[in-house]
């Protein structure tokens, strides 16, 4: 009987249900939670009106906690969040694609970020290791081209 409801409780745990009763309780104190962190600073508020928050399922409430909650504590406000993401991306002068970037959901812009950080972090590694190819390459190339003329 102990595995059985020892495998029940695991399961329950992984599904969006078991999850917010294992962090919040209710659904209505995960709400809570995510209004709570959803100001104007950090937030668009797109909700509908005649159903308003607590009409969305559980999974997109808990994405959404995570979203609003990672965005708070590495930049403090949407307008920083905005600010990194034309920083990595080198366009920090670019005006249209900044108004832009001030319609995207929170979401797509963490998940902006990450891409252009990760990709950024790519650059960095290709540069250091191919700075010495390049010199390699070109002390065999005069070498060559020196004993050609000679």
């Amino acid at each position: 009987m102990k595995t059985s409801s020892s495998s029940q409780s695991s399961s329950q745990a992984s599904t969006p249900v078991g999850r917010v009763k294992g962090q919040f309780e209710s659904k209505a104190k995960l709400v809570s939670a995510v209004q709570a962190l959803a100001t104007p600073a950090l937030w668009l508020d797109r909700v509908s009106a005649d159903k308003g928050l607590a009409k969305v399922s559980n999974g997109k409430l808990l994405r959404l906690h995570a979203a609003l909650s990672r965005a708070k504590e590495q930049f403090g406000s949407r307008d920083k969040l905005i600010g990194a993401v034309l920083t990595l991306g080198k366009r920090t002068g670019d005006e249209g694609y900044k108004s832009r970037l001030a319609g995207y959901p929170l979401p797509r812009l963490l998940d902006l970020h990450d891409s252009l950080s990760k990709s950024g972090a790519k650059a960095s590694v290709k540069a250091k290791t191919a700075k010495p190819r390049a010199v390699a390459q070109r002390v065999v190339r005069t070498k060559k081209a020196k004993a050609k003329a000679a």
